[in-house]
């Protein structure tokens, strides 16, 4: 496998947010991904973003676990250059690795998680498969919905709408409360939890 250490460390996690480095580009459904990573950083307290690998990282715990945060800033269709450089480093395997991303089959405000399987046409998880050599690792799938009028490719690169920022503040605030459940293989009650806290709201 391509980006993978014959020399594994199965003792430390690797969450990469996907999205697109720039201002300009910071509040589209594309970068939901890294808003996520953004938001476990401050509510777990991590190390301030430096600059490697291709991106931003940072290293932090949550729930005892040493968590590696990562944001690409290759663009999202090459993203998996920057995961795989960080992936080597630090002789992650596939199963601790978790891509966050945004997902246009599942309803906006709908989170889902699943483990390896096709890429569905996304280039972050395309390039993340291609330069990994593997599909098995975890997929964060954070539900934008699909555009009712025009095409996809502009639905995702432009910003969230003012009523969508009504359920993403809570759905990203779900997700960072629960990450810890990842950890674990729990994904099933992870997603569970989600759901919960989002219908409280």
């Amino acid at each position: 496998m391509l980006g993978f250490s014959k020399k594994q460390n199965k003792d430390i996690w690797l969450f990469a947010g996907l999205g697109n480095p720039g201002g300009e580009y910071a509040l589209n459904r594309h970068n939901i991904g890294f808003m996520a990573a953004d938001k476990i950083v401050d509510d777990y307290g991590f190390s301030p973003w430096r600059a490697k690998f291709q991106g931003w990282f940072t290293e932090g715990t949550i729930d005892g676990r040493k968590v590696i945060l990562l944001k690409p800033k290759t663009y999202m269709n090459l993203s998996g250059q920057s995961v795989s450089a960080a992936a080597k480093f630090y002789k992650a395997v596939p199963e601790n690795i978790y891509a966050f991303h945004d997902e246009i089959d599942i309803e906006a405000g709908k989170v889902r998680v699943k483990k390896g399987g096709g890429n569905a046409g996304h280039n972050g998880l395309r390039s993340m498969q291609d330069h990994l050599g593997t599909p098995d690792f975890w997929r964060v799938r954070l539900g934008v919905g699909r555009p009712v009028h025009g095409e996809v490719h502009d639905y995702v690169l432009s910003d969230f709408s003012k009523a969508e920022k009504e359920w993403l503040g809570p759905c990203l605030t779900a997700v960072s409360k629960h990450c810890g459940f990842l950890l674990d293989g729990r994904d099933s009650e992870f997603m569970n939890k989600v759901s919960l806290d989002l219908k409280k709201d």
